[in-house]
């Protein structure tokens, strides 16, 4: 396990979170004004509605009516497929999927992208080296992620053996963490 290597992507990470409050001056008369950030902005929806790189993951979280659990206290962990991930699908996949009547499928999909509690991203890397160089995790959904390591990176595997590699890691939000992932893991 190299954590020199995943040190800069934990600062990336850290570098992103949404502030409390945002300091802005009014162009129109030069003073300074405060905005207050509501708390649902920083949880872990909030936290990827304001990243430009997650617009596929919120809207597929709104179609499948995710929003309110994913804004409740938790704790979460969310691997988060990127935009590209999605991308990655056959043509037409995520159009079908964001479809009222492919709801329950899109809902299994991304709660097999969650994990109940807070694992950040050295928890992750100590439960591989504690359990022989892959870990087992179970899903809200009730799937399995195998993670482990790969030229130094953290790969997720899904129960069909596609990979996943994790991108970003230790996003804080308020009710859990995110780390972004480079392709969608699927159920069984």
């Amino acid at each position: 396990m190299n954590v020199r290597k995943i040190v800069p992507v934990v600062m990336l990470a850290l570098a992103i979170s949404v502030p409390t409050f945002a300091n802005n001056t009014n162009p129109e008369n030069g003073k300074k004004k405060t905005q207050v950030v509501k708390k649902s902005d920083k949880t872990i929806v909030g936290v990827a509605a304001s990243n430009a790189n997650f617009t596929t993951l919120v809207a597929a979280v709104k179609a499948a009516g995710l929003v309110d659990v994913l804004n409740s206290d938790g704790p979460f962990t969310v691997f988060a497929p990127v935009n590209d991930a999605f991308a990655k699908l056959p043509e037409g996949t995520v159009a079908t999927l964001l479809k009222p009547e492919n709801k329950s499928l899109l809902t299994a999909i991304l709660t097999y992208h969650v994990v109940a509690g807070k694992f950040k991203a050295a928890d992750v890397l100590k439960a591989i080296k504690d359990n022989g160089g892959k870990f087992v995790i179970t899903t809200v959904q009730g799937g399995k992620l195998t993670a482990s390591l790969k030229g130094g990176k953290v790969i997720l595997t899904d129960v069909k053996g596609n990979a996943s590699t994790i991108v970003l890691t230790d996003v804080d939000a308020t009710n859990g963490v995110i780390h972004a992932i480079d392709s969608v893991v699927m159920p069984q």
